[in-house]
């Protein structure tokens, strides 16, 4: 990517971002103790199809990772990111199957 993207946590709006000339892409999450749940990604329309939703996730697992959260992902996208990646799995609640 010929970008390089800084992941911001905004508890305040419960999303992970990255700014980008004026809009945001993000990931809305839901934060109980030490489970985080990742429960929507959303890019703008023109940032689609650039590989931004797949950093972003990207970053917030190594922040998920880096605070020893457990992970429940909600988000379909998110699911199917671990469904590729599946050296993150060990991040996600036990029990929950990632096929």
């Amino acid at each position: 990517m010929e970008h390089q993207y800084q992941l911001v946590d905004s508890p305040a709006e419960k999303q992970f971002q990255f700014v980008l000339d004026g809009t945001v892409a993000k990931i809305e999450y839901i934060r109980v103790k030490d489970k985080i749940y990742l429960t929507h990604t959303e890019v703008p329309e023109g940032y689609e199809g650039k590989g931004i939703g797949t950093e972003l996730i990207r970053q917030a697992l190594e922040y998920i990772k880096a605070h020893d959260l457990t992970l429940v992902p909600l988000c379909p996208f998110v699911a199917l990111y671990l469904k590729r990646h599946p050296e993150w799995k060990e991040l996600v609640l036990k029990g929950i199957n990632i096929a």
